[in-house]
């Protein structure tokens, strides 16, 4: 499906579903085009190609699926794989990735994606309202918004993450258990995929000595210095939890490790207790004949030496505080 939105710029007016066959619309450098492609086909995608000139290497990474975002430059665009993030704690999947591929020039955006986006959602609504405040100030800062969208997403996942992060130190000491250990799992495998979703676009929107990946207008950069401070924030939280779950994780297997122990000494204990009274009844158990065995006292003295064997060897390994 492809929607368009088209920002006037002299008569500060926003239209849409404007036709893209139109060669007056990406003429005026202060007017904006959006093109908003989602739920597509191949057919679809191909005419918005032709309509641009774009690379046949973009569309195709258009089609396919990439876990890390990127940036591309080619002569009259930049090509973005962007990635929005799916939540669902109860799922198989905790965690997928929303690929959003951007084209971006100096009068026209052009936005790919399969399944709708919460963002995307928000700056149409305000698009087919007449609302300009996403459009009227150049296409680099219609880039942050979406930008600036996808970053607020991250904040209540990463909160949820702090609060299961702080449950399973809690349970961990209450009752270590398998369930434990596939929450600390499925905990681990989140965070690395938001890690390898969100690290790349700080390298990406980083500028290095007041120099940018792409054009960015002068009064955009603190608008970018700002995103990227979000994004470092969210980098530096995401690495936080790596570090708590891996010593979560450790004290888990201590403890584990000493309760296996524990149960080790319990049942080496009572085997060497029982080593002696199963040697002797052993013994005696092979038609040996028994000193007074006629007597009913020989059995009742037999019984006695066991257990006093047995109170002796406690004794001593409670000396030697092994018990």
């Amino acid at each position: 499906m492809i929607k368009t939105y088209f920002y006037d710029a002299a008569q500060k007016k926003l239209l849409h579903d404007v036709d893209l066959s139109r060669h007056d619309l990406i003429q005026h450098e202060d007017d904006l085009l959006w093109v908003d492609l989602f739920d597509f086909n191949e057919q679809e995608l191909n005419y918005v190609a032709r309509v641009f000139d774009f690379h046949y290497l973009a569309v195709e990474d258009c089609l396919q699926h990439s876990p890390r975002a990127k940036i591309d430059t080619y002569d009259r665009y930049y090509f973005f794989v962007l990635h929005a993030l799916r939540y669902k704690e109860d799922s198989d999947e905790e965690i997928s990735l929303e690929q959003l591929n951007v084209f971006l020039s100096s009068n026209y955006v052009v936005t790919v994606h399969r399944r709708t986006l919460p963002t995307l959602g928000r700056m149409a609504r305000k698009c087919l309202s007449n609302n300009t405040k996403y459009m009227e100030k150049g296409s680099d800062m219609f880039l942050y918004h979406i930008l600036d969208g996808f970053t607020d997403e991250y904040f209540p996942i990463l909160d949820r993450i702090d609060q299961r992060v702080d449950e399973l130190e809690d349970q961990l000491y209450e009752r270590p258990s398998k369930e434990i250990t596939e929450e600390f799992m499925a905990l681990k495998r989140t965070i690395l995929a938001m890690r390898r979703a969100i690290l790349p676009q700080k390298r990406m929107f980083s500028g290095t000595n007041g120099h940018y990946m792409f054009q960015v207008a002068k009064e955009s950069e603190p608008y970018y210095l700002d995103l990227v401070d979000h994004i470092e924030r969210i980098t530096d939280s995401i690495d936080s939890f790596r570090d708590l779950l891996d010593g979560a994780l450790e004290t888990y297997y201590s403890i584990i490790s000493a309760r296996t122990n524990e149960s080790i000494r319990v049942l080496a204990v009572i085997s060497f207790i029982f080593m002696p009274l199963t040697f002797v009844t052993g013994f005696f158990g092979m038609n040996v004949p028994l000193p007074h065995q006629q007597s009913p006292w020989s059995t009742v003295a037999i019984t006695i030496g066991l257990l006093g064997v047995s109170a002796w060897m406690f004794m001593v390994f409670k000396i030697k505080k092994w018990i």
